[in-house]
């Protein structure tokens, strides 16, 4: 089968030669100045992580020129990456091109081949059998995720790669159910006689498995936790610099407050934001 083509690009020469403007002064910096001439793959890294986490947040604030900001400095970081490779002789900018152009045909066959996908779930699927395929049998479905990933985006990328091969449940109301036999387990470990000392390595694996249900639920109502809880933490901040910001014009130290004090201040700061 064969993709339909897509519209021509008015702008298309004009963005080729915004990359390849970007590529010329990547060389200029690597032969010239010292600081990119010191950077290797390893050194690089942490600033990358840097970089995602900003865009993150200028996502998360919907500021559009601020994503194009970050999505450039990531630009930037691909291009030295591929940079450096290229004077070890591993790769270039072209062959990470090639090379992901190539995986974008290869898993959208519905696309460029013979198979059928109706919908994004389908498509989704799809593309972690394929995945799954490409790795071999001895893999396992679990195996793409990153070790280092954050503890909840990783039970994210768990569990959507195990729905990929089907293991999942059917119905959320199932779904809800696990949460609640969560929950009941949790404070089970809690409910213990006055005498007896909580097993604080039980409750946090109960804690743990409650967390991870909630997060199935989540991706069961099409919520995602990571940015649910990332909103939730900035609306803690708001308030809460409105309660330290309005309790220093009155002369108030949050130290000498009362909570009931405090209260006050923060019901003004929920109505507010």
């Amino acid at each position: 089968m064969q993709a339909p083509k897509a519209p021509q690009d008015p702008k298309r020469k004009e963005k080729l030669e915004a990359f390849d403007r970007l590529l010329t002064i990547m060389d200029e910096l690597r032969l010239n100045c010292p600081w990119d001439q010191k950077q290797t793959i390893s050194s690089l890294r942490h600033l990358t992580i840097e970089e995602t986490f900003e865009l993150s947040d200028a996502i998360l604030d919907n500021d559009m020129e601020e994503v194009k900001k970050e999505l450039g400095d990531l630009m930037l970081h691909m291009v030295f990456y591929s940079r450096i490779a290229s004077e070890e002789g591993d790769f270039d900018v072209s062959d990470v091109l090639h090379s992901i152009s190539d995986k974008l045909v290869h898993r959208h066959p519905h696309i460029y081949g013979d198979v059928e996908a109706n919908d994004a779930e389908a498509v989704k699927a799809n593309w972690e059998k394929i995945k799954l395929k490409e790795k071999g049998r001895k893999k396992s479905v679990l195996g793409g995720v990153p070790r280092s990933l954050p503890a909840l985006i990783k039970a994210m990328r768990i569990q959507e790669k195990a729905r990929g091969v089907g293991f999942d449940w059917e119905h959320k109301e199932q779904v809800w159910e696990k949460v609640e036999e969560e929950m009941q387990e949790f404070k089970e470990e809690f409910n213990v006689a006055a005498d007896k000392e909580i097993d604080k390595n039980k409750a946090t694996a109960e804690f743990g498995d409650l967390l991870f249900s909630l997060i199935n639920y989540a991706r069961f109502v099409d919520i995602n936790p990571e940015e649910a809880l990332e909103l939730t933490n900035k609306k803690f901040i708001r308030r809460f610099q409105y309660l330290e910001e309005e309790s220093t014009k009155a002369g108030k130290q949050l130290g000498d407050m009362t909570l009931a004090e405090m209260d006050e201040y923060w019901n003004k700061a929920k109505k507010l934001k």
